[in-house]
C-alpha cells in the first residue's frame, strides 16, 4: 500500500491517498468460442494429453517404454537407453528447446503459451468441465450470484470433485513415468505406495488442480517469466493478435442493414465478444499487452460477428506492426517472416538438431573406464613377473545382451590374469571387474609404463551383429 500525503496550506486538513500496489482480481468468466484456432487449440489439447496419459502405458521390450528410472539412474526412451555419463543429451535438449522458442516466438508470438503450454491445456480443459457443469459464460455469472441452494451446491461439489480427480489422475501420470506405472497403480489400490511417490503424486495433483482450477490466467500473467521477457524477443515484423483500428474505429452499435459510412462508424460494432472469450480478460482493441498469451480466442469470436453483420473477417487478426503500418497483404507479410533473425535461429537449430541426431545414431553402445587398483605392487618370484591390480567398469548402455573379453598388450609377457573373464552381461546393466595384469620387466623397465587394454563386445543373442571394440590406456607401475 502507497501512502501519500498532498501539501496543503497551513491551518487546514491533510489530504491522504492510499493506493493499492496490486489489483484485486475480478474472477473472469470467459466464454465459449468455437472457429478455426479454437479447433487447432482443442487439437493440440487432445494431442498432448493422449500423449501424456497414454504414453506412460505403452510396453517396450517387455518393459516401459518410456521411463525415467531414478532408482537405478538410467533413462528408458523406447530403444534407447541413457545413463548419467550421457549428460550432454540432456543439455542438447534444452538447447532445442530454448532456441525452438526464439524461433517461434519471432516468428509468431506466443505459439507456445497460446497451445502447448501445460498451463493453457490444463485450464482449457478445466473450463469445459465447468461448462459442461455451470453452463456457459452468463449461466456461471448468474450461479455465482445467486444463494447458497441445494442446486449450487450440488453443481459447484460436481464441478470441484471432476476437477480433483483429473488432478489426482495427472499427478499418478506423472509419477508413473519415474516409478514404472503398472507397479505404481498395483501400490495405489493397495494403498502401499511409498512416500515419496505419495508426495509427488498429491504435490502435482494439488499443483494442476489449484493452477488450472482456480489461478488460472493469474500464472500466465504474475508467475510466468515468459510473459516478462517476451517483449524483448519481437519485432516490428512478429505475428502477433492485431486490432486493425484503422478499420475499426470509431466503434459503436448499429444494426445489420445500417450502413456504417453513412452512421461515420467503423468495422467494430463494439460488442464485447473479443473481451468476454479472452482467457486472461483483456481488451485486445487497446493494444497488444503482455497478458495475451496468443490463442487467438478473440479472432474466433470476432469472425464470427463480422459472419452475422455481413462484414470481411480480419478486424482481429493475426498481423505484425509493419504490416498494419505498410498494408502489407499476405504475400508481402510471408515474405518478411524469412528475415535475418529467424534464419539465424533457424540455422543454429537446423545445426544442433543435425549434431545431435548423428552423435546419437553413431554412439558406442558399451563404454569401459580402467582405473589403477590402490594395491602394493608384487613381484612373483616363480617368473619373476611383476603383478598390478585393476578394476574395469564395463557398461553394456543398450538392451543387446553381451560377451565381453580383455586382453592387453603393451609389455613383453604381459597377460590378463582373472576368472571372471569372458564375461556376460544383459542389457542395459554394468560391471566392475577386479582384474589382475602380470607383465615380465624387460632391463630399464622402472617407473610407469603405458600399457592398453581392448575389451571386445559380442551380442549374445545375434552373432551376426559386428563386435564393438574399445581400446583404453592404462598405467602399469614397474618398482
Amino acid at each position: 500500500m502507497d501512502t501519500r500525503v498532498d501539501k496543503v496550506d497551513a491551518g487546514k486538513p491533510l489530504d491522504v491517498v492510499e493506493q493499492g500496489l496490486y489489483e484485486i482480481r475480478k474472477k473472469i468468466y470467459p466464454r465459449a468460442v468455437t472457429g478455426l484456432f479454437a479447433s487447432a487449440r482443442w487439437s493440440l489439447v487432445i494431442f498432448t494429453q493422449v500423449l501424456f496419459y497414454g504414453l506412460a502405458w505403452l510396453p517396450w521390450n517387455g518393459r516401459q517404454a518410456v521411463l525415467f528410472d531414478l532408482a537405478s539412474r538410467k533413462f528408458y526412451i523406447f530403444g534407447l537407453v541413457f545413463w548419467p555419463q550421457d549428460i550432454v543429451y540432456l543439455t542438447v535438449i534444452l538447447i532445442l528447446a530454448a532456441y525452438s522458442l526464439f524461433l517461434f516466438t519471432a516468428v509468431a508470438g506466443r505459439l507456445w503459451c497460446g497451445y502447448a503450454c501445460p498451463q493453457t491445456v490444463y485450464t482449457e480443459i478445466f473450463m469445459w468441465i465447468e461448462r459442461k457443469v455451470e453452463g456457459d459464460r452468463l449461466a456461471r455469472m448468474k450461479l455465482d450470484k445467486s444463494p447458497a441452494t441445494a442446486r449450487k451446491v450440488g453443481l459447484k461439489l460436481t464441478k470441484h470433485g471432476l476437477w480433483i480427480a483429473l488432478a489426482l489422475w495427472t499427478g499418478f501420470t506423472f509419477v508413473g513415468y519415474f516409478t514404472p506405472i503398472r507397479t505404481l497403480s498395483q501400490d495405489v489400490l493397495a494403498f502401499s505406495t511409498g512416500p515419496w511417490e505419495t508426495f509427488w503424486m498429491l504435490f502435482y495433483g494439488f499443483a494442476t488442480y489449484g493452477n488450472a482450477g482456480w489461478m488460472r490466467e493469474q500464472v500466465c500473467k504474475y508467475m510466468c517469466p515468459y510473459a516478462r521477457f517476451q517483449g524483448v524477443m519481437f519485432d516490428p515484423d512478429t505475428l502477433v493478435i492485431t486490432y486493425d483500428r484503422e478499420r475499426g474505429e470509431p466503434r459503436g452499435s448499429r444494426s445489420k442493414s445500417a450502413d456504417p459510412a453513412k452512421q461515420g462508424l467503423g468495422s467494430c460494432v463494439d460488442c464485447g465478444i473479443c473481451v468476454q472469450v479472452c482467457p486472461t480478460g483483456i481488451d485486445i482493441r487497446n493494444g497488444l499487452q503482455y497478458e495475451c498469451i496468443g490463442c487467438a480466442a478473440c479472432i474466433d469470436g470476432c469472425d464470427q460477428v463480422m459472419d452475422k453483420m455481413g462484414y470481411p473477417r480480419g478486424l482481429i487478426r493475426y498481423s505484425t506492426e509493419n504490416a498494419v503500418r505498410d498494408k502489407l497483404d499476405r504475400q508481402g507479410l510471408i515474405r518478411r517472416v524469412f528475415r535475418p533473425r529467424v534464419l539465424l535461429y533457424t540455422g543454429i537449430l537446423l545445426v544442433v538438431l543435425v549434431a545431435a541426431v548423428t552423435t546419437l545414431a553413431n554412439r558406442q553402445p558399451v563404454k569401459v573406464d580402467v582405473i589403477r587398483d590402490r594395491v602394493p605392487m608384487s613381484v612373483d618370484n616363480g617368473d619373476g613377473k611383476v603383478e598390478n591390480v585393476y578394476r574395469l567398469q564395463i557398461m553394456n548402455t543398450d538392451e543387446t545382451p553381451r560377451r565381453f573379453e580383455v586382453s592387453v598388450s603393451g609389455m613383453q609377457g604381459i597377460e590378463v590374469s582373472s576368472r571372471e573373464l569372458p564375461l556376460e552381461l544383459k542389457g542395459a546393466s554394468q560391471r566392475t571387474l577386479p582384474i589382475r595384469i602380470r607383465a615380465l620387466p624387460q632391463a630399464g623397465d622402472h617407473g610407469s609404463q603405458t600399457i592398453e587394454f581392448r575389451v571386445t563386445a559380442t551380442a549374445i543373442d545375434d552373432p551376426s551383429q559386428a563386435p564393438v571394440t574399445i581400446n583404453e590406456t592404462a598405467r602399469f607401475i614397474v618398482p
